[in-house]
């Protein structure tokens, strides 16, 4: 039955129809849970759909199951690269390279993370990827799948098993989640430089992923994470002493700002015991927070991308992958929110009367 479905899957990914090969391949994980190669067919399906974290989820999962498989690790480099992940996905490369050194693509990726983290580092100058067309909106104005959560993934079920919530200090982030009684084998923590990668497998209970694009990078090497007895928390090294605004990446947070520790420290007041709790009313902050966002008076291209986030908040699954997939393949002059129009087909580009749309040059 597995083989089956995974026959299909894989006819169905040569066609182009790649949602309906990432469900085919996850029928064949539920009866065949043990098989990698499920696992690295289904991560390209996820990375020609953009759910990035969910293929470095996938890839990692066919790395566990046999650690000898090269196109696992090409998978992870090519879904972290995308993510912007350059450390990582150079990791990923060179142990895969280590695997098939007569694959080319391995090399030649290599290389690109390397030119990439040179840049990053202000080594080289920043050089322009892409060209986006005159007068088009630009696609950083508009959430990417890549700006959306997907542990936090972009198909997450409409109710969580588990609550989580974050607190941050100028050198680290806090993730909590409230989970009771779970065995320390059950729970699997992954760091990359801008991701978590969060399973719980508890038996007798539903599979749990939490999987963030993070807002800010972190160190792998000094994360660490603790299974309590009612709750699960994992400590992230910040990269950068800067606030976090949300614990996940997002398009169109504003700049975030670092934080002067010593100032921090020198404006904090002795705090003493007191035996008189404080108590925060939660809600009507949370209320009150979205009061002031909803009657907050923008113009110009914050109006346009406020209208576009409203449109994108408020819809179902569908409609999102739907302004995901055609904003994506129109180069950012088509944004439908009918998936049973635009998920059988490629969305062709319609640029502005008198424009004309170019493909972009690599």
């Amino acid at each position: 039955m597995a083989s089956a479905l995974e026959t299909k899957a894989k006819e169905a990914y040569f066609d182009d129809h790649f949602e309906l090969a990432l469900d085919l391949y996850s029928e064949a994980i539920g009866i065949n849970p043990k098989k990698a190669e499920l696992y690295a067919d289904r991560a390209q399906a996820n990375i020609k759909l953009n759910n990035l974290p969910d293929a470095v989820a996938d890839a990692n999962k066919a790395i566990e199951l046999d650690p000898s498989m090269s196109k696992a690790y090409l998978r992870k480099a090519t879904a972290c690269m995308k993510l912007e992940e350059y450390q990582t996905a150079k990791a990923a490369l060179e142990t895969g390279a280590a695997l098939a050194p007569e694959d080319s693509r391995f090399s030649k990726l290599i290389k690109e993370c390397e030119e990439r983290i040179a840049e990053e580092n202000g080594e080289l100058p920043k050089e322009t990827l892409e060209e986006v067309p005159t007068n088009v909106v630009p696609a950083k104005d508009i959430s990417s799948v890549q700006d959306i959560p997907d542990p936090m993934t972009v198909a997450a079920p409409p109710k969580s098993t588990y609550r989580h919530e974050f607190y941050q200090k100028p050198e680290e982030v806090v993730v909590t989640i409230f989970a009771k009684g779970i065995p320390r084998e059950c729970v699997k923590v992954d760091y990359g430089e801008q991701i978590l990668s969060v399973a719980v497998n508890a038996p007798g209970k539903d599979a749990y992923h939490l999987q963030p694009h993070l807002f800010g990078k972190i160190i792998p090497d000094k994360c660490r994470y603790d299974v309590l007895s009612t709750k699960i928390e994992i400590r992230l090294a910040k990269a950068e002493p800067i606030q976090w605004t949300s614990l996940e990446f997002s398009m169109e947070v504003a700049v975030p700002q670092r934080i002067n520790v010593s100032s921090v420290a020198a404006n904090q007041r002795p705090s003493y015991p007191s035996s008189k709790p404080k108590r925060v009313d939660w809600d009507k902050i949370e209320a009150q927070v979205k009061k002031e966002e909803k009657d907050e008076k923008l113009d110009g291209d914050a109006a346009l991308n406020k209208f576009f986030r409203d449109i994108y908040q408020d819809a179902d699954e569908d409609a999102r992958r739907a302004m995901q997939k055609s904003f994506v393949e129109s180069n950012g002059t088509v944004l439908s929110t009918n998936w049973k129009e635009v998920g059988v087909k490629k969305v062709e580009g319609s640029p502005p009367d008198g424009m004309e749309l170019k493909k972009w040059e690599y």
